[in-house]
């Protein structure tokens, strides 16, 4: 493996050993869940807001190391954003994630989110790594509920 693969395994590792945010958050604006029945990852996305600005933002829930450490890394890149901003970012991680391999992908505009460019080459893993944002997006657009990536 190269530096760079083995420092982004390491930091998805770190991520799911140590989750970021993980609790449920007290008072929340809005919840959703979601789910994928494929591999049988959960969560619960807790979020709180002032106007639009995202002011905290939990999680908590049982899943794959890509899963938890997407939503670990998914809350620390939103808090303290609107939600314009967090569905923007949204847009550019699925797109990131979905993009065929052998096309180039913007990476380097997803900072440290830039670890799970390597889930393309596992397609199965993409509903891993994206579970988290669907249902941020679903949670930020009031539909709560659970959110399958079916």
């Amino acid at each position: 493996m190269s530096d760079l693969t083995d420092l982004y395994q390491e930091v998805i590792l770190d991520h799911n050993r140590r989750p970021r945010n993980w609790g449920a958050l007290p008072d929340p604006s809005r919840t959703a869940s979601g789910h994928n029945p494929l591999c049988g990852d959960k969560l619960t996305l807790y979020v709180r807001l002032d106007a639009d600005r995202i002011t905290g933002i939990s999680f908590e829930g049982s899943g794959c190391a890509i899963s938890k450490a997407s939503a670990s890394l998914m809350t620390d890149a939103v808090k303290g954003g609107t939600i314009d901003q967090a569905t923007a970012l949204f847009d550019r991680f699925h797109a990131m994630v979905t993009t065929p391999i052998g096309q180039p992908v913007d990476d380097a505009a997803l900072g440290k989110l830039a670890v799970f460019a390597g889930v393309r080459e596992f397609p199965v893993r993409v509903k891993c790594a994206s579970l988290a944002w669907h249902t941020l997006k679903a949670a930020l657009g009031g539909a709560g509920g659970t959110i399958k990536t079916e």
